[in-house]
């Protein structure tokens, strides 16, 4: 049988650039330009987890090899606006160093002192951001909190009324 005449389904179990279940395709999805959709990265991260040691793109933030428009900055964190804003005002707020917290579900008694630096400093960047009226706090956590990005990480938005509930 010619491969014109295969199935859609068996050109794709074929090709691994296709096939959904990869692991190149997977990888690849990681390099693309655009997600279709924040769940779709979410997806893509969590089927190929890399050690919780790998730099992620907030590393090459913090080592200055990524550029970002960073808004705060102190000994242990890191805050820029989000490229992709959901919000009028969208910052990404990091600890500088991972110390194994790859998501809140990895934190352990040892990361209370970074969880409230990092809480303290969201506080601090709205009220440097003029969000008076409010604004929210979000911790993605794992493939169902929809985390693409695994180093921990909040996320401030404000600047419009919330909804409720938000996801």
């Amino acid at each position: 049988m010619s491969s014109a005449s295969e199935s859609p389904d068996k050109a794709t179990a074929n090709n691994p650039l296709k096939h959904p279940n990869s692991r190149i395709a997977v990888l690849t999805s990681h390099f693309t330009a655009t997600m279709s959709s924040e769940k779709d990265a979410a997806l893509a991260a969590a089927a190929a987890p890399p050690p919780a040691d790998s730099p992620t793109i907030f590393d090459k933030i913090i080592n200055k090899e990524i550029p970002a428009k960073v808004v705060y900055e102190d000994d242990k964190v890191l805050a820029f606006r989000d490229i992709a804003p959901q919000a009028p005002t969208h910052i990404v707020l990091i600890p500088k160093i991972k110390d194994g917290l790859t998501g809140l579900s990895q934190a352990e008694e040892r990361h209370c002192e970074i969880l409230g630096q990092l809480l303290y400093a969201a506080k601090l960047v709205a009220k440097q951001e003029g969000l008076e009226d409010g604004f929210r706090v979000v911790i993605n956590d794992g493939p169902d909190g929809c985390q693409s990005v695994y180093h921990l990480h909040l996320h401030l938005l404000g600047g419009r009324q919330m909804n409720w509930p938000p996801g």
